[in-house]
């Protein structure tokens, strides 16, 4: 039967066919199925119910939401707390030994162009306290009352305002934030106050002294992201004992409303005697006193 194999009929082609389709639909199928299950996923998600982004806002870059700019409201985180900031300090003959011991959270705004300037802001930080730059700026009343030296002016440019407020905040060490030194006509205009603040250090804070109601520093700072707060009230606008005393209760009344209040007090012996009967008392009652930098938002 030799030879037999060469006279077998050949295999019919139309199961290789088959077999070859067979494999061609396997990806096609997946393919297929991958779309379908595509659509009913983003169908399912785009019915679902959408939760409130508002609380996820600076979370994702690319969809950040930005809210409305307004002021915090202290009253529901914080309570009874007082930011106590004494201004004008670097001057001869001011009590600084009597006023460090009023409270180790006192904040003391150290004017760059007081002849100890650099002395007191190394003593002060060395001893643990937060130490502001007292930017002076120019005043309704120029030049009947002057802020000093080196301060900012509104007839100044831009680069100009830029410069005076690096070289003031160089000339006090250890600055955590600024406040401003007289300012009423400075702090009213947008232009200055923005130059200003657009010089701060990175993470440098601002207290808005609010020596007139019309400044838009705090305002300003918001807008632009800058840590900041302002003054409730000052103390010692009248140095007597009786009218501190009474400052210092508006402070700690609006202290109990809002939750914190800030208030400015001068290197006065008036005002660091009564500071310094008052704030065993205060803390008593519950009030604490705390630094700036705890404050601003």
């Amino acid at each position: 039967m030799a030879g037999r194999e060469g006279r077998r009929k050949p295999v019919p082609r139309q199961s290789s066919f088959r077999a070859v389709a067979a494999l061609m639909l396997i990806p096609v199928c997946g393919f297929v199925v991958f779309v379908f299950y595509k659509f009913v996923r983003e169908h399912v998600d785009s019915s679902a119910p959408r939760t409130n982004n508002a609380s996820m806002v600076g979370k994702s870059a690319g969809s950040r939401v930005v809210e409305p700019t307004r002021p915090p409201d202290h009253s529901t985180t914080r309570q009874n707390q007082i930011v106590l900031i004494i201004d004008d300090v670097g001057f001869d003959h001011q009590p600084l030994d009597a006023a460090m011991r009023i409270d180790p959270n006192l904040n003391f705004s150290i004017l760059p162009n007081a002849q100890h300037a650099h002395e007191f802001a190394e003593e002060l930080h060395r001893a643990g306290f937060e130490v502001l730059c007292h930017l002076p700026m120019e005043p309704v009343d120029y030049p009947r009352q002057s802020p000093g030296a080196n301060a900012v002016m509104t007839a100044m440019s831009d680069s100009e305002i830029a410069r005076t407020t690096r070289d003031d905040i160089a000339a006090v060490p250890h600055a955590a934030g600024v406040n401003n030194h007289m300012g009423s006509r400075a702090t009213s205009d947008p232009r200055v106050m923005r130059a200003v603040l657009t010089s701060l250090p990175k993470g440098m804070f601002f207290i808005d002294s609010m020596t007139t109601s019309s400044s838009v520093g705090e305002r300003l700072a918001r807008e632009m992201r800058i840590p900041t707060a302002a003054r409730q009230v000052f103390l010692d606008d009248v140095q007597s004992d009786e009218a501190v005393r009474k400052q210092l209760a508006q402070l700690t009344a609006d202290a109990r409303q809002r939750g914190v209040a800030i208030g400015i007090g001068h290197m006065y012996p008036v005002t660091v005697r009564v500071l310094t009967e008052s704030a065993p008392e205060l803390r008593a009652k519950g009030f604490r006193f705390v630094r700036a930098s705890e404050v601003v938002d």
